[in-house]
């Protein structure tokens, strides 16, 4: 299947501004990148670098007042839900690539120290490997709920798991520590995902945070905000928490004027 996705974010600065983006496809193993655009406007230079987690970087210098950051693109999906491995093992931490280490630690939004004693206590005696990861998605599905009037950039997995609420940034962080508790790698994933194989949602399209951890010798995705195995996810930054991983990040005060995401099946003459 072919999926149109992109994103369109207008910022407002009182002066120049370094900023870097990240908002482009990363691609993976199930989607491939046929097209993809990134403009700034009014026209500024800009560059591209891969950061230390792999990610591609845009780096510009926002002029004073408006100006915009529009991604188009196109990618080819197999129009599968994402995978399922129900027998993969967790792996021993002396086992685990020295590269993975770092995802077992805790991090700016994922306080492993505060949660440990609750991960050990919810899920300490359940059978290591998939269905304990699993456990622990659909724990943080029902243990938050859903609101973005409540939603909070300095929230961390300690704070949701207290306030009971979030939005999936959230969701994704108190997924990844309880996970990291237990020595099991994890770590943050945003990504495009449309409304592809589930019900309509007449809400604005927003970006979709979700986790990967390491089991079975690879990583494999979980989606703690749905609990469902989704179709068309399109990555397009993956880091220990979204510290790591922001839409745009200024160096310098801006203010956001609109933001508008999409991602959508098309059919192969419309993607012509």
């Amino acid at each position: 299947m072919l999926i149109r996705f992109g994103c369109e974010i207008k910022i407002e600065c009182v002066a120049p501004t370094p900023v870097i983006a990240l908002l482009e496809a990363r691609g993976g193993d199930v989607s491939q990148v046929r097209r993809q655009s990134f403009d700034v406007q009014p026209g500024v230079p800009h560059t591209i670098y891969t950061d230390a987690f792999g990610n591609s970087c845009r780096r510009f210098i926002a002029p004073a007042g408006e100006s915009s950051v529009r991604v188009d693109g196109l990618v080819v999906d197999d129009g599968l839900p994402d995978p399922v491995e129900p027998d993969a093992p967790e792996v021993p931490v002396e086992r685990l690539p020295d590269a993975y280490l770092v995802y077992l630690l805790g991090s700016r939004y994922c306080e492993t120290d505060l949660l440990s004693q609750a991960a050990w206590n919810l899920f300490g005696h359940l059978p290591r490997g998939w269905s304990r990861v699993q456990a622990i998605n659909t724990f943080v599905n029902k243990h938050l709920t859903f609101d973005y009037q409540r939603a909070s950039a300095t929230r961390t997995a300690y704070g949701a798991f207290q306030e009971r609420v979030g939005v999936c940034r959230d969701f994704a962080h108190l997924a990844i520590a309880l996970c990291r508790c237990l020595n099991i790698p994890a770590r943050y994933v945003n990504s495009y995902l449309g409304d592809i194989g589930v019900p309509f949602d007449p809400a604005p399209m927003d970006f979709s945070a979700s986790m990967e951890v390491f089991i079975g010798g690879q990583w494999h995705g979980f989606d703690p905000r749905n609990d469902k195995r989704r179709i068309g996810r399109i990555v397009v930054a993956r880091g220990r928490d979204a510290t790591d991983v922001p839409l745009l990040h200024s160096f310098g005060a801006h203010t956001l004027k609109s933001f508008r995401v999409w991602a959508d099946e098309v059919a192969n003459d419309a993607a012509a």
